[in-house]
């Protein structure tokens, strides 16, 4: 008797948000070609994004900065505010930016440059999909001290005391968990360094959602980052 056939993994679905028509007639030729990749939906600004979504249901939107009537910081936050399980990975043109921080924070997964390749950009939006964060370390590390170099001492002070504060609801296990997502360790390297199994750290990393009242693990890390822990 042969075995049951395997039914193929449901397309990850894209909506694009870009006020420039160029920019969206590129993306939609890379997301286009690629596999497991289904194009939903294009609009033009951020007051089209809310009714976009319900309408297309994406998993994934790529998400311009600036837009004419309403910015990708305003779209992200209302998805975040409604709840919708759309990841949003925002696109700029430049790679240390206030707005980009502002978006992370807000629930944005994570940000690509608009020239990035279209290999990096497909991977990137497989990687949110798969509910891991996309953004390296070095690169967070970056975007935090360029931002945090414009504001005043006391305001790193208030927001170091903040996130402190908010780490305070974890247990020693799960501030771990945190640490190391704030290092950018994927699932398993996190399971083998602190010997849990994967299914173990999922269940982590929903607990750290859950007490944090986070939306992913780009927040994590932020919170992490912002309370100093990666530099103890």
């Amino acid at each position: 008797m042969s075995p049951p056939e395997q039914m193929p993994p449901d397309p990850i679905r894209v909506l694009i948000v870009d006020d420039d028509a160029l920019v969206r007639a590129g993306l939609s030729f890379i997301l286009g070609g690629a596999e497991e990749i289904e194009l939903v939906g294009e609009v033009a600004d951020g007051d089209e994004v809310s009714a976009a979504v319900t309408r297309h249901r994406p998993d994934v939107v790529l998400m311009d900065i600036r837009m004419k009537r309403v910015d990708g910081l305003s779209a992200t936050e209302l998805l975040r505010r409604r709840g919708d399980r759309a990841e949003v990975i925002v696109l700029t043109t430049f790679d240390a930016d206030e707005y980009v921080l502002r978006a992370l924070r807000a629930g944005a997964s994570g940000f690509l440059l608009k020239d990035t390749p279209p290999a990096q950009l497909v991977a990137a939006v497989r990687l949110v999909a798969a509910g891991e964060a996309m953004l390296s370390p070095a690169i967070t590390r970056q975007l935090i001290s360029h931002v945090a170099s414009q504001s005043s001492a006391a305001a790193r002070d208030t927001r170091q005391h903040e996130a402190r504060a908010v780490l305070q609801r974890l247990s020693a296990r799960e501030r771990e968990v945190a640490v190391a997502i704030g290092q950018g360790k994927p699932n398993g390297q996190i399971a083998a360094e602190l010997f849990m199994s994967v299914a173990t750290v999922k269940a982590h990393v929903t607990r750290l959602l859950t007490k944090l009242e986070l939306s992913n693990r780009v927040q994590i890390a932020l919170l992490a980052h912002d309370a100093g822990l990666l530099d103890e």
